[in-house]
């Protein structure tokens, strides 16, 4: 399968599974779950993700990195894949009773348990899904990911109609955990990690210990916020971040993170044949800064309708936070590959120095920020993200060989495309309504013509992401035209 095709395969399951996750957040939060139940999901999520994003210990890097995957190295790395996940999973659980006795919320253990235990079903879906990345097979990725939203939804929903509550998307998380297993071993032919095999470890364990301050380091940057806030505010103020936070990342990994599995295989290759990654890396750049930008600027601007006609009243409080979350989101996609890159090309030390230094950065500004509320925990994240760039930007610019020139026309590039998608919905709440008032067509009308204004931008401004849109685009139509059945004769 080639990068393009690829490419597609990953934006239809990441589409997909958007799509599922969007739709269940909606049903659920409209008609089923308050923000304090979401709250009190959230606290335990973001406790127990906080360990078991150890589990993969670089085991997917390694298989999809690995220059000649041998037999013996793929069994090698299944076993430490299990011993290490599985002990990660155990570790988990024991770890609900503290983390309840922490927040003082017996509540919180039932829904932290069920949440760990899904982490024993991880170990049997990481290198299967891994294999299927490394031979460039998105199709079964997709499958994968597709699957289990699907049984993610359909668990919560069944549940939470049910009057559980928090335990209805504990299960959910469950059944997601359950799925991926299933459907991932499915497609990569059924792989159990025997014999076991521990010899010539040394390798996996240098990528898994830099894996692993990483895993700490995100987990750290991404869940502090839900942790600290339910410390010093309440269920209900994390219930209303994380339901900001987890509409504009997931939107960010709809438009960006889709491929991001594509590009670590595909910048191997260029490696291996001992190209020069510069000029790659700054398409890559043009790609996720020209598309993703104008959307998540979008999202900030057209914050309070969106969060009032998809969740309703009582999710208003969260309209503020959108905003500045969505802002941030632009900074973390500014350097794609910041982590994939590095590991790949073996700067070990730098990528290291960079993770402790982010996640100091996002706690401290943390720490400042919640004794003065919810909002400025929200600009708390645009100011980290203004840092990561600064943080990262020296690394990948000294690594790839890429020149500042071409890395600022880009960003000046896409930065035009954003202000002109940015213009109708600025326009409509000047003539139109303001955003308290904004119904469901002034906001369609926004995003349609918001949409055709940035593709006429990117034209104009012979932005390199045009090209891109216009060849998958076509890409796509091709696709769709050649499935179709041929008329009966």
């Amino acid at each position: 399968m080639n990068v393009r095709t690829a490419a597609v395969w990953a934006m239809v399951s990441q589409y997909a599974s958007f799509a599922i996750q969007f739709a269940t957040s909606v049903v659920l939060a409209r008609w089923f779950i308050t923000p304090d139940q979401l709250g009190l999901f959230s606290i335990a999520f973001a406790a127990i993700t906080l360990v078991a994003f150890l589990q993969d210990f670089g085991v997917n890097r390694f298989i999809t990195g690995e220059r000649e995957l041998t037999p013996e190295k793929l069994a090698t790395a299944f076993t430490i894949s299990v011993v290490f996940a599985g002990g990660i999973a155990i570790l988990a659980l024991f770890a609900a009773a503290p983390i309840a006795h922490f927040y003082g919320n017996p509540q919180i253990l039932p829904v932290a348990k069920i949440i760990a235990a899904s982490y024993l079903l991880v170990p049997l879906a990481i290198v299967p899904q891994a294999i299927c990345q490394r031979r460039m097979d998105f199709k079964s990725n997709a499958l994968i990911e597709i699957c289990s939203s699907l049984a993610n939804a359909a668990v919560a929903c069944s549940l939470a109609m049910k009057g559980h509550g928090a335990l209805a998307l504990a299960w959910g998380a469950f059944a997601q955990q359950a799925a991926r297993m299933v459907v991932a071993q499915w497609r990569a032919g059924v792989m159990l990690p025997w014999p076991l095999r521990l010899a010539d470890t040394k390798p996996i364990f240098q990528l898994g210990g830099t894996n692993s301050v990483q895993a700490i380091c995100g987990s750290i940057t991404a869940r502090a916020p839900e942790l600290v806030i339910g410390r010093l505010i309440d269920n209900a103020a994390v219930g209303l971040f994380a339901r900001a936070a987890g509409l504009a990342i997931q939107l960010r990994l709809l438009l960006a993170g889709a491929v991001t599995g594509v590009f670590y295989p595909a910048f191997r290759q260029v490696r291996d044949r001992g190209d020069p990654l510069g000029p790659p890396y700054l398409r890559v750049v043009a790609a996720y800064t020209g598309i993703t930008w104008p959307a998540m600027a979008g999202i900030a601007v057209l914050a309070e309708p969106i969060i009032r006609l998809l969740y309703g009243p009582r999710w208003i409080a969260a309209a503020p936070l959108l905003t500045w979350i969505a802002l941030s989101q632009i900074c973390y996609v500014a350097l794609p590959l910041n982590t994939d890159l590095p590991m790949l090309l073996g700067r070990m030390r730098q990528l290291i120095r960079r993770y402790v230094a982010e996640s100091t950065t996002s706690v401290l500004l943390l720490a400042v920020a919640a004794p003065f509320g919810l909002v400025w925990v929200a600009i708390s994240r645009l100011i980290h993200g203004l840092l990561f760039v600064v943080i990262y930007v020296g690394l990948m610019k000294d690594m790839l060989g890429f020149a500042w020139k071409g890395l600022a026309v880009i960003y000046l590039q896409s930065a035009g495309a954003t202000l002109a998608a940015l213009g109708p919905a600025v326009l409509f709440y000047a003539i139109w309504d303001g955003p308290a008032q904004a119904g469901l067509a002034q906001l369609a009308l926004s995003g349609l013509l918001g949409a055709f204004c940035w593709l006429i931008a990117l034209r104009l401004l012979r932005h390199p992401a045009y090209k891109e849109v216009v060849d998958l685009a076509g890409h796509l139509l091709h696709a769709l035209i050649r499935r179709r059945p041929a008329p009966a004769a």
